[in-house]
């Protein structure tokens, strides 16, 4: 019978603390809720406040302290802001050299080619005006002789004068 007390007791104590500290966790969640409440509500004003809103029951000083707030939170932006404004600016200017780097290599390698190309071009114009030198270049010409130096008069055809600046393959022509 002892035992069993004994055991009942144990046991009622402990669920004694059970149920106490499932008290104590009830009140400090419904504390901690209430406070979290309250938290909310402040911010939601103050955000009101900061968006121009609910503004007519601020006192003086409540509304110089929301000036102050608004102006400090400015200051972050603009800094923020700028500090953005400039590492991008630096890449930009990164990016920029570089492009204009690769565009000079660029600028080296077309001059290159265009030298490729023009001595190519003109070796194969060397070959071309060597072989076909004899074909395209007309015989020397004969200097003309309009006087008649050698005893002949001007009404001598000319096919018959010997110093004449007509071409070679000219002649034939003019017998006929």
């Amino acid at each position: 019978m002892e035992r069993i007390l004994e055991r009942y007791e144990r046991y009622s104590y402990a669920e004694r603390q059970l149920v106490e500290t499932a008290t104590e966790t009830n009140a400090s969640w419904t504390l901690e809720h209430e406070k979290l409440k309250a938290r909310i509500e402040v911010l939601q004003r103050n955000q009101r406040h900061f968006m121009g809103e609910d503004l007519d029951n601020l006192s003086f000083k409540e509304l110089q302290s929301v000036e102050h707030q608004i102006d400090s939170a400015l200051k972050h932006i603009r800094t923020k802001k700028n500090q953005l404004m400039y590492e991008s600016i630096s890449e930009l200017q990164k990016k920029d050299k570089a492009l204009q780097e690769q565009n000079n290599q660029l600028a080296k390698k077309v001059k290159e080619k265009e030298k490729e190309i023009a001595q190519q071009t003109q070796k194969e114009q060397q070959s071309h005006t060597s072989v076909d030198s004899s074909t395209i270049q007309p015989p020397p010409m004969q200097p003309l002789n309009l006087r008649g130096n050698r005893g002949e008069d001007e009404t001598t055809p000319m096919q018959h004068r010997s110093n004449t600046l007509l071409p070679a393959w000219l002649l034939p022509h003019m017998n006929e």
